[in-house]
């Protein structure tokens, strides 16, 4: 029995991403020993998030580096800096910012609940274009002497209707205007790890739960120097706007411990795994009525994996959608997958599973639709 049996609460194969209500994803062995080796003795929490973050910057190419306790945490952060212009007189200044650069500029396509945690820091959000599109005229139209920073939320809601992220930096730069990316969940690929700061970002943020698969609780902000160094003094031990999102010296050796292996890990053999797993899926349900399945590529965060996009007639096969999720949830093993885009689908997605589970889900989803054809 596992601890979490112990409390009536049963573990999940994780079908469908990597989803902080599902605990985000699983830390590796090389991660929860350097948690525990971490949690041995006393240590300088300021210095060591000063050494951690050198470290990952150089292993990233970047500037600077600051773990925070969440990528939502890093979006106040980073918020906070650029409304403070960095300067350190101005740290407790918040909520009273009437008389400071108050405004962030968002696409309209991009606005998504996660903008919630840019705008606790007491700003305004205005919008920059509508569901059609935006363009570069239409972002210089909208920058005013209060805007602070403008922000770029990347993966599924950035589209071709948008201003291209190069271009918005262009522009910012123009009017010394810092530009933020919210990359959550935009690993893999590794590299973009390094590519947004080297486009000319000023701050990109990270999930360190997400696939780098260091602790939940943790975030990765990277970019120049000058606002890394100032959003120290505002994250805790300070006693600054983010002093409650406190960063344990567990986590920052964790994350640390999970991005040196994330560069060395074989993310081309990830890739092949998710291929054959989703091939050997569309084979094995291809024979079942009402069924349709197929390949479906990136996945649901835009990462260049493949995962498995099945669409149900729920007349032919017996069971909906919502009933099939629902069954496959309260089963023994409980499984979660991925709603589609549609009422009548669902996702299956590789990337969260643990080697020998995708047998398990393809054998507990065949089951499934049997007795619903009873």
């Amino acid at each position: 029995m596992t601890n979490y049996e112990s409390l009536g609460i049963r573990p999940i194969i994780n079908a469908s991403a990597t989803l902080t209500k599902l605990g985000g994803s699983l830390m590796p062995p090389e991660v929860v020993q350097a948690m525990h080796d971490a949690a041995q003795c006393f240590v300088d929490l300021p210095e060591l998030q000063i050494r951690v973050g050198d470290r990952i910057a150089e292993l990233t190419h970047n500037e600077a580096a600051y773990i925070s306790s969440g990528a939502a945490a890093g979006l106040v952060l980073a918020t906070a800096v650029c409304v403070t212009d960095c300067d350190l007189d101005l740290i407790n200044v918040f909520p009273h910012i009437e008389h400071l650069k108050n405004e962030v500029i968002i696409q309209h396509n991009h606005r998504n609940g996660y903008d919630y945690a840019v705008q606790q820091v007491g700003i305004k959000v205005i919008e920059v274009g509508d569901k059609s599109g935006a363009t570069s005229d239409d972002l210089r139209r909208t920058i005013t002497p209060k805007t602070a920073a403008i922000f770029w939320f990347q993966g599924t809601m950035a589209s071709d209707v948008d201003i291209p992220l190069p271009e918005i930096v262009a522009i910012a730069n123009e009017h010394q205007i810092p530009v933020v990316v919210d990359g959550a969940a935009q690993v893999p690929p590794v590299e973009n790890l390094w590519k947004f700061t080297e486009m000319g970002v000023s701050m990109v943020i990270f999930s360190g739960g997400k696939d780098l698969r260091g602790p939940q609780s943790s975030g990765l902000v990277l970019g120049k120097r000058r606002y890394i160094e100032a959003m120290r003094h505002h994250g805790s031990p300070n006693q600054g706007i983010a002093r409650p999102m406190k960063v344990g010296k567990e986590e920052m050796m964790g994350l640390l411990a999970a991005v040196e292996r994330y560069l060395t890990f074989d993310h081309e053999s990830r890739a092949q795994y998710c291929e054959t797993t989703v091939s050997d899926w569309c084979e094995a349900f291809s024979t079942i009525e009402g069924i349709k399945v197929e390949r479906d590529f990136p996945n649901e965060a835009g990462q260049p994996l493949a995962w498995c996009l099945v669409t149900l007639d729920a007349e032919k096969c017996g069971i909906t959608r919502d009933a099939l999720v629902q069954a496959l949830f309260d089963g023994t093993p409980s499984i979660a997958v991925a709603l589609g885009g549609d009422d009548n689908q669902l996702h299956l997605n590789p990337m969260t599973l643990e080697l020998g589970q995708e047998k398990i889900v393809e054998d507990r989803f065949i089951e499934v639709l049997e007795q619903a054809s009873l």
